[in-house]
């Protein structure tokens, strides 16, 4: 969608599921201009259905099973909000997501699935997982079947999906040489809705694959280590799952609008009894036409719920969606072979098993071959010098769309001295130092190009890095203004967003000990959102000036984040990658600094990558560095996208203005120049007192804080 056309309005889709992942798909290749989409989701991903039997037998990995809801909110221009809905009032139309300000929509579509937790079964919430929703059911059982040794599986629901899991928990553990003991229990018969010649050959297939069926059951209650059963028995579980009584999540019956049963009910437009809010996949009821739960039709339902959403917003008219009569099932059969069943008629092999392998990866690639984000065609007529200017690649945002050290103090060494003697600037220090009397002031500003559409992601992580220059120093926040610029909207959606802008920084600013003073706002072509802030310092505050020979170098957090922000605008990084960065982005270094208050010199990590920032402690101080390569601390997924060629648009600039650094160049030692957002801070400490500062630090909540190397008489940065 052009840039020139402001937001006028809000489409918020609930939950990553097979419809709105489609959805998603579509928009990016026909948005409709003026809307601005959301998606929420617990997660930066959302495992596909038909490939979680194979996932649990071993045929699929876990990004295998899983769509990149980061990969395909960027395609879709979305932005990605990473929780969990517990709440909608559709009168105010605000969404309810904990931890953040309510999510204001025009219109919203739910697609959150099922779970099958048995909440009414003593002990099933302490020691069984229900087998959805499906991504903490295929993370626990992955931990699983890599660590048991002798192990006890049982299954409570015998429906199709309780047999497959069956089938394919047994043959994955087999094919690690253990002996699985699989029960599947039901309270009737075991495969009850199949027809008969689907049902006898399931059963054929569980007996094949050493599964014992306990039918006529009633499960009593779960402990850690057995299914107890109303007749006295005992079956003996380290893993317990429930597939039976699939529900709608609790929180769907409060919205105010018609249920059945707790499931949405739904017309044929798939709207419900509020014409904003549409519901598709297992979430919903059919009003009109119900039909089984069954992926299938949430599949089939999203042409007819992007039409729809469409014309809503635009005024268009609504086409009805007619669900087919009855559909293929593909059952798996734990190895590489599966089961057909159609209008009664069943087949089975693994002729069957390599049909639906191709139905199912073709679906997925629908995800995973999505064009990325590149530079504009260039004009054949232009000024010599614009291919070079602009790069190979679009602008980076956060610190990696800051200007190089090199020519930023290129440009702040032609200004002259001020004469004043209230203020005191160390060069190259992260905020000056003011004084009024017996009252030590620091000063600092920072903003940030949004690299994320998420105003309260950004918000966080914009007061945390401009927090660090205060944190550096030694000070104690004290006050802020803030400094926004908002993509063009309309008055609406302005309003919306400057009420989760703000009551994010509220919080944010609050909680580390300052006060929002006032601020700036205008509209340009995309968001930054920026603050300056002030700090009071109770005793000299700690610069750049002041690192000794001998002194243990210490980093609080792992580096990474500018190569793997870039790599999500071309769509190279997977979103739990993403996801992970922002999380250590949004982590203040309020508690770190007190901790390193002793600290000889420190600064905050973050344009200019740990090597520019070093070099200006030894600048300052007429020092060296010796830094231990290995010990350096990576965010996950950064070295594999730096040896991949994948860099932040900043590091050029980095690398040219960082200083002297001998040593093994590489794609690690390129990640010393790597521009980071909201980094973590870097403290010459005395060499002594090293260990126990670690071991305080981890204790505060800084698992990665490690000592990186030392400082040294001889200038430059050595590697070793």
């Amino acid at each position: 969608m052009s840039p020139d056309f402001p937001m006028v309005k809000d489409l918020v889709l609930i939950g990553g599921g097979h419809t709105h992942a489609l959805i998603l798909r579509k928009w990016g290749m026909k948005a409709l201009a003026g809307v601005r989409v959301t998606l929420i989701n617990p997660g930066p991903t959302a495992p596909y259905s038909g490939m979680l039997p194979g996932f649990v037998a071993g045929h699929y990995s876990r990004d295998d099973l899983d769509i990149d809801l980061v990969k395909v909110a960027r395609f879709a221009n979305a932005r990605l909000i990473d929780g969990a809905v517990t709440g909608i009032d559709p009168i105010a139309r605000l969404i309810t997501v904990p931890g953040r300000p309510p999510i204001a929509y025009d219109v919203v579509s739910l697609d959150v699935g099922i779970t099958s937790a048995m909440p009414d079964l003593p002990g099933f919430a302490d020691h069984a997982v229900p087998a959805k929703p499906l991504g903490p059911f295929a993370s626990r059982w992955d931990t699983f079947r890599n660590s048991v040794t002798e192990p006890h599986i049982a299954i409570i629901g015998g429906g199709v999906a309780g047999a497959e899991l069956a089938m394919a928990m047994t043959y994955s553990l087999k094919k690690r040489n253990l002996s699985p003991v699989t029960h599947l229990i039901d309270r009737g018969k075991v495969l009850a809705a199949l027809g008969v010649t689907a049902r006898t050959k399931m059963l054929k297939a569980l007996n094949a694959n050493g599964v014992t069926i306990v039918e006529d059951a009633h499960v009593t209650w779960i402990d850690a280590d057995h299914v107890h059963l109303a007749d006295g028995r005992r079956i003996q579980s380290n893993f317990t799952t429930g597939a039976a009584g699939a529900m709608a999540h609790d929180w769907q019956a409060d919205i105010g609008v018609i249920v059945k049963d707790d499931y949405i009910a739904v017309d044929r437009f798939l709207q419900s009894s509020d014409p904003s809010l549409f519901a598709v996949g297992d979430c919903a009821h059919l009003s009109h036409d119900p039909r089984p739960k069954a992926g299938v039709f949430a599949v089939r339902q999203a042409p007819v719920l992007f039409d729809n959403l469409r014309a809503l917003l635009s005024g268009a008219d609504m086409r009805p969606y007619n669900p087919q009569k009855d559909y293929l099932k593909l059952i798996s059969l734990g190895d590489k072979s599966a089961l057909a069943e159609r209008f009664g008629t069943a087949f089975s092999g693994h002729l069957l098993w390599r049909w639906k392998d191709y139905i199912d990866r073709k679906f997925m690639r629908q995800f995973n071959e999505l064009s990325v984000m590149g530079q504009p065609d260039l004009p054949l007529t232009r000024a010599m010098g614009l291919k070079d200017a602009l790069g190979d690649k679009p602008m980076c945002g956060g610190c990696g769309a800051k200007v190089g050290r090199g020519t930023l103090r290129a440009a702040l060494g032609t200004l002259p001295q001020t004469d004043r003697t209230d203020v005191f600037i160390v060069p190259g220090d992260d905020a000056g130092l003011l004084r009024m009397g017996d009252v030590r002031q620091v000063i600092s500003t920072d903003h940030l190009r949004a690299f994320t559409a998420d105003p309260v992601v950004m918000t966080k992580i914009a007061a945390n890095h401009a927090l660090g220059d205060i944190w550096a120093m030694g000070a104690t926040p004290q006050a802020a203004t803030v400094n926004l610029i908002l993509p063009k909207m309309s008055a609406d959606l302005q309003a919306r967003t400057l009420e989760e802008i703000m009551a994010t920084a509220h919080a944010a600013l609050t909680e580390a000990g300052a006060a929002i003073v006032g601020g700036h706002t205008s509209l340009g072509s995309e968001m930054t959102i920026g603050f300056t802030v002030t700090g009071l310092c109770t005793r000299d505050p700690i610069t750049l000036k002041g690192a000794k020979p001998g002194d243990a170098l210490v980093l609080t957090k792992p580096l990474g984040s500018g190569v793997i922000m870039a790599a999500e605008m071309s769509g190279d990084a997977a979103g739990a990658i993403v996801a992970r960065a922002m999380r250590l982005m949004c982590q203040s270094q309020a508690r770190a600094s007190v901790i390193l208050r002793d600290a000889h010199a420190m600064t905050d990590v973050t344009g200019f990558g740990l090597a520019g920032h070093l070099s200006g402690i030894g600048e300052a101080s007429g020092t060296g560095a010796q830094i231990k390569l290995d010990t350096v601390p990576l965010m996950d997924g950064a070295l594999a996208l730096a040896n991949a060629g994948i860099h932040s648009s900043l590091l050029r600039d980095n690398i040219v203005g960082g200083g002297p650094l001998t040593g093994p160049m590489g794609p690690k030692t390129d990640l010393l120049f790597d521009p980071q957002t909201a980094g973590g801070l870097l403290a010459a400490v005395a060499a002594e007192h090293a260990e126990s500062l670690i071991q305080s630090l981890k204790n505060a909540g800084y698992p990665d804080a490690v000592i990186i190397g030392a400082v040294t008489a001889e200038r430059g940065i050595t590697l070793i």
